[in-house]
């Protein structure tokens, strides 16, 4: 029987950084464009989903979209503390996953320079070493190969595997992919995870309910 594997999103859910990227891409949507994002719009039309879909929105036809795209997350990246704010109970959960010799790894959509300093801001680089990147993949998320492709590194089986979500197109990935899903409630409404393809939805990672699923896991697995 196969060892227990924790999956994670990044951006929303290991650390609070969806205020970063909304005031990042709306300061490059006025200055390509003159266009507003409104808070609403970044969580439905960027909010974890890929950078050539989010190009193709907002800059149709535009030969400028990909330098526009990359000046956003080069204004993020100028926007990172040095110390990013982890999302309450990481360190306890991943010390838990050590403990209990659990697998882990990131599953995201951020291009690998974000990851890296993201990880590296929030003290997390040495401890969450597996990074796949959606990008990286044939397909990124919503398509669920980015978290097969984690299970596949890790030699872990969907049944075994919990993923950890904020965003539709994250939730939709990680239900396709077999794992049990939790659904943080850091950008969106239990209910929108819930439709979306949360098992259950979070606060953060010291709630009860995540760790009466982790414990039983791990009894199955003992």
């Amino acid at each position: 029987m196969s060892r227990l594997a924790l999956l994670f999103d990044l951006d929303g859910t290991l650390i609070d950084t969806d205020h970063l990227h909304f005031a990042a891409f709306g300061a490059v949507l006025a200055e390509a464009n003159g266009g507003v994002l409104t808070l609403a719009d970044y969580k439905t039309l960027v909010m974890g989903r890929p950078n050539v879909e989010i190009a193709a929105h907002f800059f149709p036809g535009d030969p400028r979209a990909e330098a526009l795209i990359d000046a956003k997350e080069a204004k993020f990246r100028a926007s990172l503390a040095a110390t990013a704010p982890t999302v309450p109970g990481v360190h306890a959960l991943l010390d838990w996953a050590d403990a209990a010799g659990a697998a882990t790894a990131v599953v995201t959509n951020a291009p690998r320079l974000n990851a890296v300093a993201m990880l590296e801001a929030a003290g997390l680089a040495a401890r969450l070493t597996e990074v796949v990147i959606g990008e990286e993949c044939a397909r990124a998320k919503p398509d669920p190969l980015p978290y097969r492709e984690a299970m596949r590194r890790l030699g872990v089986t969907p049944s075994r595997s919990v993923a950890f979500e904020d965003s539709r197109s994250g939730l939709r990935a990680a239900r396709g992919s077999g794992a049990h899903v939790f659904g943080l409630t850091t950008g969106l409404p239990p209910e929108d995870l819930l439709q979306a393809g949360a098992h259950q939805t979070i606060p953060d990672f010291t709630d009860p309910s995540l760790w009466a699923v982790l414990h039983a896991l791990k009894a199955r697995v003992a």
